[in-house]
């Protein structure tokens, strides 16, 4: 369902992205896996509209959306959950999640159908509804900018390090709820540090190293050790 082809993503003169190519088929969860500053964040950010690519294609359902808008890209149907959560610590859950049904305003019947189903999803961000989103834990924050992400009700949702500095019995009910949005339907594309995890609930991965990507695979073609390795180390060949 979508499909990147030899973007190049630019800060200024440096090039994140050189020519990073990779797809994700509809109702499996991709995996793109690559030390810090390999260019996984600018990648999220590139095929959301929040960066305009230098060059190459990206297709979503068959159409072209490289350097759309970003209201654009959700109207599409790709929603992202950004790392560090990002959600607006000032308002209340419930606000955090009517934000991301900002494009559906006029369809006020379904904008409160899916936050009933998003509470009972998530049944801490009920008790928490009216409870501003900055006091809530790091995994409260992580549920709730998930649930954020699913009020736009995507058809791929981007996940950007949503385990990142969470306590290991969270990052275990975190994968929980992925490899659960994922039976229910939902295609996910998944960028993680924890590769452990990652591998566990990938259907496919890529390794990305220094804005290119090295190596894709299906979790089993070769040794977890080794992708590990290749992946956080840059040593050895897989």
């Amino acid at each position: 369902m979508l499909e990147v082809r030899d973007i190049v993503t630019a800060y200024g003169k440096i090039e994140a992205l050189k020519g990073v190519t990779l797809s994700a088929k509809e109702n499996q969860i991709t995996c793109l896996l690559g030390p810090n500053g390999a260019g996984k964040t600018t990648l999220m950010m590139t095929i959301t509209g929040i960066l305009r690519p230098r060059a190459g294609s990206i297709r979503f359902h068959g159409d072209e959306i490289a350097g759309a808008p970003a209201p654009q890209v959700v109207k599409r149907g790709i929603a992202l959950v950004p790392e560090n959560r990002l959600v607006f610590a000032d308002m209340t859950v419930q606000e955090n999640l009517a934000a991301g049904a900002y494009l559906r305003a006029r369809d006020k019947a379904g904008v409160a159908e899916d936050l009933e189903r998003m509470l009972t999803r998530f049944p801490r961000l009920r008790e928490r509804s009216t409870q501003a989103a900055g006091t809530l834990s790091g995994g409260e924050q992580q549920m709730l900018a998930v649930a954020r992400a699913l009020m736009t009700r995507p058809d791929l949702l981007l996940m950007d390090e949503p385990s990142l500095g969470l306590a290991p019995l969270i990052v275990d009910e975190i994968f929980e709820i992925i490899a659960e949005l994922n039976n229910d339907g939902t295609s996910i594309f998944l960028v993680e540090q924890n590769a452990h995890k990652a591998l566990e609930v990938a259907h496919r991965f890529y390794l990305i190293e220094q804005g290119k990507v090295t190596f894709e695979g299906t979790p089993g073609d070769v040794a977890e050790d080794e992708v590990i390795q290749r992946a956080y180390l840059g040593s050895g060949a897989v």
